[in-house]
């Protein structure tokens, strides 16, 4: 098996397991609500559970039944982090300042 069958099959099976505790599934009852990390999970999969809920209107990209505050800032925590963090990441490229030598005093 090469190495790019391999990374599919591997992404494949992250996408069914991530897909597995999607927000808006019925775990979360008034009674045992979704907390800190579950926030912090349900805004890692964000844009999974927005491709999934256009086909089960169900699923839900957030929470309903969270802790309140706690869950929203791990939530967005995690947006932040997820897709935020790539601009972050990015090389900034240095200015290159070329002095004109021909210039005599």
């Amino acid at each position: 098996m090469n190495t790019q069958k391999l990374i599919c099959v591997l992404l494949l099976i992250a996408l069914i397991t991530s897909a597995g505790c999607v927000p808006g599934d019925g775990k979360h009852t008034d009674e045992k609500p979704a907390g800190f990390f579950w926030g912090i999970w349900h805004g890692w999969i964000a844009p999974i559970s927005l491709i999934w809920q256009l086909f089960n209107p169900e699923i839900r990209v957030y929470e309903p039944q969270n802790t309140g505050w706690w869950y929203d800032f791990g939530f967005y925590i995690a947006i932040i982090s997820g897709f935020g963090g790539i601009s972050f990441s990015r090389r900034k490229r240095k200015k290159v300042i070329v002095q004109d030598s021909s210039n005599s005093d």
